[in-house]
């Protein structure tokens, strides 16, 4: 048995029995500082524990609840802006995948390539995009549910021409609502022309009698959904009967296609496709009123009291532990009502709670192969140009950026990510990345073969993007483990660190990176 499969085995029993949970260390507030960078943020960066603890933790918390006024670094400004079909308009995107779409048609060979290029530089700005943010920005709680919403919302970035239209979703639709209002969060995901064409409301009308006398045209896809995953919960108290009328009710609800590449319009409501009926939704009776059911339904969706709990729930999964506390959930809940659906004024509830502070000393999250992943480059402080390695780790840990095909999009417990084949691999990553044989420091070129790596963490052949300057083959630089241990601070338990230490100096940080402490936040 090799070194990492050994290694593997015994992260997952360790974790599995719950042996590898360091003894609770006393409430500190370097411990608090190590705690809230775990939970809010990807972990700490070189410094991070230091930085947060003299500054005080609430401090910190009320500060990341207000990103705007945190400055983004000028070289992640600059690189995040060089990314042109991330900062293109969504029109400009669906536009040129169109016109890409009609050359393929034409059977034209080499349109084909360009579309394969084509997709592939949007896809990896996308995620350089994603990835860039979630380690180098300062703004960590903003990116932290920036991954929380999107699972939340999620849209499978491979069906049809949602591959033009994730970026822009993203942007457009998640990003700016993070922490504000959840109504203008939940309106700005139904009208995105990403959602409508991943749940086929884009198609839903009001039915229409077939040649058999069959009902064709409405399609409750989204209306279910938008009940039972973003807003109210599978329990939240609703029948069938009202999936089907809330459907009628977002009939017309839909963008085209080309008005959208020609003019960038990305929502608008076609009245020849509404339901003009009376509906009966959630036990009252609706008016025809056009565009206004849709607007009304989301009104009564945002703040209905099950809604509130649901969401709730979901957060203090994320936050605190996969089965949160039940009164904890209802003071957030409370709070939502309160608030009118404030995202930031749930969020400081939770993260004023004695659960939640407590959380960091009676209980761990299994971080997902997304966090594990973040987590491991910020901890080790390595520069990142290149983020295909990291990019397709995840995808061999089974959670690729945008890329879950359901509409509940990837779970956050431990029991959808706990298992030894995963964890060998996870241990491959932190086994590359702590040798310094993963190529983050390279620019990609075409080939792209990276013989001196792990097999399973080379990078995909790419077109170069438009980044800092860099070594064409820079010299490996393994991680220091002092550095490293120094860096996670007490995440990693006494136990471990005197396993680690009986160890080779070329072997610490890459067992630090997959010690069963380190899996967990």
């Amino acid at each position: 048995m090799t070194y990492r499969a050994s290694l593997a085995l015994l992260t997952f029993a360790l974790i599995a029995t719950g042996a590898a949970s360091a003894a609770a260390p006393a409430p500190d507030a370097q411990a608090q500082a190590l705690h809230v960078l775990n939970r809010l943020a990807f972990g700490p960066r070189p410094g991070d524990v230091e930085r947060v603890a003299t500054m005080g933790v609430q401090r910190w918390i009320a500060e990341q609840l207000h990103p705007e006024t945190i400055p983004l670094p000028p070289d992640l400004d600059a690189r995040l802006g060089a990314l042109d079909t991330v900062n293109r308009s969504t029109g400009e995107s669906l536009g040129e995948f169109l016109a890409l779409r009609r050359d393929v048609r034409m059977d034209d060979e080499g349109a084909k390539q360009r579309r394969r290029q084509v997709e592939m530089r949007v896809s990896r700005q996308a995620a350089e995009a994603r990835l860039l943010r979630a380690v180098e920005s300062p703004r960590q709680l903003e990116e932290v549910m920036v991954d929380f919403w999107y699972n939340h919302f999620n849209v499978f970035a491979g069906k049809g021409i949602d591959r033009a239209l994730v970026t822009g979703y993203e942007r457009d639709a998640i990003r700016p609502y993070a922490l504000g209002s959840f109504r203008a969060l939940l309106g700005a995901t139904a009208k995105h022309p990403a959602m409508l064409f991943y749940l086929d409301n884009v198609v839903s009308s009001a039915p229409r009698p077939d040649a058999k006398g069959k009902a064709r045209g409405l399609n409750e896809n989204y209306a279910r959904e938008l009940m039972e995953l973003h807003t109210l919960g599978a329990d939240g108290g609703y029948t069938q009967r009202d999936v089907t009328e809330l459907a009628r009710m977002l009939t017309g609800w839909t963008f085209d296609q080309k008005r959208l590449a020609r003019t960038g319009e990305t929502f608008r409501f076609d009245a020849g496709r509404h339901d003009r009926g009376i509906k009966t939704w959630l036990g009252h009776e609706i008016a025809p009123a056009g565009q206004q059911e849709g607007e009304y339904a989301l009104d009564v969706l945002a703040m209905h009291p099950a809604t509130a709990h649901h969401v709730s729930r979901e957060l203090a999964q994320y936050f605190v532990s996969d089965d949160p506390p039940p009164a904890l959930v209802d003071r957030m809940a409370a709070t939502w009502l309160a608030s009118q659906g404030d995202i930031r004024a749930v969020l400081a509830t939770l993260f004023a709670s004695r659960e939640f502070m407590a959380a960091g000393t009676v209980g761990a999250k299994f971080k997902t192969p997304y966090q594990f992943v973040v987590s491991a480059v910020r901890a080790s402080g390595a520069p990142v140009v290149n983020v295909m390695p990291l990019v397709n780790t995840m995808n061999q840990l089974g959670m690729p950026l945008y890329g879950c095909q359901t509409p509940d999009g990837y779970k956050n417990t431990q029991d959808a990510w706990l298992n030894p084949d995963a964890l060998s691999r996870r241990i491959a990553f932190a086994t590359a990345l702590a040798s310094g044989r993963l190529p983050l420091a390279a620019l990609p070129v075409e080939p792209h073969p990276v013989a001196a790596m792990e097999p399973d963490m080379a990078g995909s052949d790419v077109v170069p993007l438009p980044v800092p300057a860099a070594p064409a083959n820079p010299k490996p630089a393994p991680l220091d483990p002092a550095r490293l241990q120094a860096t996670l601070a007490g995440s990693i338990s006494p136990r471990t660190q005197a396993i680690v230490q009986r160890n080779p100096d070329n072997l610490r940080a890459a067992m630090l990176l997959g010690s069963p402490d380190f899996m967990q936040r």
